[in-house]
């Protein structure tokens, strides 16, 4: 769900305080990080740590199959086979 923040003001630096309630959302804190995204016409901002995670998600996308992993069981299986190779 989109929230409307009103009253954020760009100060001479382009410095703009988040509000605390966005924060605690994004889960960052005074010295963290952020990414901002410029989609079109507008900016996201998102969290670093989740950001990456959806990029990897999407760089991984369709790697299982061409794998040849069908299911869970399927990774499971090859993960207590190297494991096994591995002890030997």
């Amino acid at each position: 769900m989109s929230a409307l923040v009103e009253g954020a003001k760009v100060m001479a630096k382009g410095q703009i305080t988040l509000p605390k309630d966005i924060r605690s959302k994004l889960g960052v804190a005074e010295g963290d990080r952020v990414v901002l995204i410029w989609d079109q016409d507008r900016v996201v901002m998102m969290n670093p740590a989740l950001f990456a995670m959806r990029m990897l998600q999407k760089d991984l996308e369709g790697a299982a199959a061409e794998g040849g992993f069908e299911s869970e069981d399927d990774v499971a299986a090859d993960i207590m086979e190297t494991r096994r190779r591995a002890r030997t």
